[in-house]
């Protein structure tokens, strides 16, 4: 099996696009399709169906992408396991995080990092949780932090810190006005701001309600926390984010924390990892920086829900 065209079909297949395959692979597209029909005449099977709706793997296709995975994987890691065995003091360290995590909790680490290795390239990848776990199982990064459950057996999940999450309104918000906690079911009265389908935050906040029974008045989906907070300074409805996203319009004066009654909203940062993936030099330096600094503190006094009143 020619390798080179097994790379090209494990490429669209992951992306379920010629034309995204050959961006990733920086080819052209007619080459990727040529690659992929030249394996599928080897193979003598189709590997993909070719239609109005897009691309999708017939069976035989599904089967071999599994055993691509499998041995890019393998090649990744006989790489690396050299790369560690010579000792490496240059090269390039390739960091995934979720939104939140890559926006407010990493920037101060990847400054120390820089500081104590400035020959080492960085690069920081922000995508939702799904596509960062995504992205690791591709060997496109060496290391991943998210802040949503994973599901994927073939990702080992490590607790990284903790993080708490409030519930932030605009100053002129009738609950921003009201005087000490508020129940969560107030919540059933309100637009609620969400993040989309995909994303940690939104599916933890998603759960919690769920437990309580509480669906809210209404649901707006935004694409990302910055866009949240705007919306929410605009007076539009409520949101439930992380306290460090919240922290710097608090402190401005911009948002307000509505203090909730007997609720209260925490969720884990994990770090993901393959098993029996050599880490290189660089990826094992960035991860004793993070567990020299597990935790964080808010930035601003007050953040955390009160869960007394």
């Amino acid at each position: 099996m020619n390798l080179h065209l097994l790379r090209l079909f494990d490429a669209v297949a992951g992306r379920a696009s010629f034309s995204r395959a050959a961006e990733a692979l920086h080819i052209s597209q007619p080459a990727v399709s040529k690659g992929v029909r030249e394996l599928e005449a080897q193979l003598g099977s189709p590997l993909l169906e070719r239609g109005p709706g897009g691309i999708r793997l017939t069976e035989a296709g599904r089967v071999l992408a599994g055993h691509a995975r499998t041995i890019f994987a393998a090649e990744g890691s006989a790489e690396e396991e050299l790369a560690a065995l010579r000792g490496l003091t240059r090269g390039v360290l390739r960091i995934g995080a979720s939104t939140t995590v890559a926006t407010y909790v990493l920037p101060p680490l990847l400054g120390a990092f820089h500081r104590s290795h400035p020959q080492v390239e960085l690069r920081l990848t922000s995508a939702n949780t799904r596509a960062i776990a995504d992205l690791l199982l591709r060997r496109e990064l060496d290391l991943a932090i998210v802040e949503g459950p994973v599901g994927d057996p073939s990702l080992q999940v490590t607790r990284w810190r903790e993080d708490a999450m409030v519930l932030i309104a605009a100053p002129a918000h009738r609950l921003a006005l009201r005087k000490g906690p508020v129940p969560i079911t107030v919540l059933a009265e309100e637009i609620l701001i969400v993040r989309e389908p995909g994303s940690g935050s939104g599916e933890i906040v998603d759960t919690a309600l769920a437990a309580k029974g509480i669906v809210p008045r209404q649901q707006l989906e935004v694409g990302s926390t910055e866009a949240i907070k705007q919306v929410v300074m605009a007076g539009v409805g409520v949101a439930l984010i992380s306290a460090d996203a919240a922290a710097d319009q608090i402190a401005l004066g911009k948002l307000r924390v509505v203090r909730l009654r007997d609720f209260v909203l925490r969720r884990d940062f994990n770090r993901l990892s393959v098993a029996g993936r050599q880490l290189s030099p660089a990826a094992m330096a960035f991860q004793g920086l993070l567990a020299a600094r597990p935790r964080a503190k808010a930035r601003a006094a007050g953040l955390r829900s009160d869960p007394k009143g």
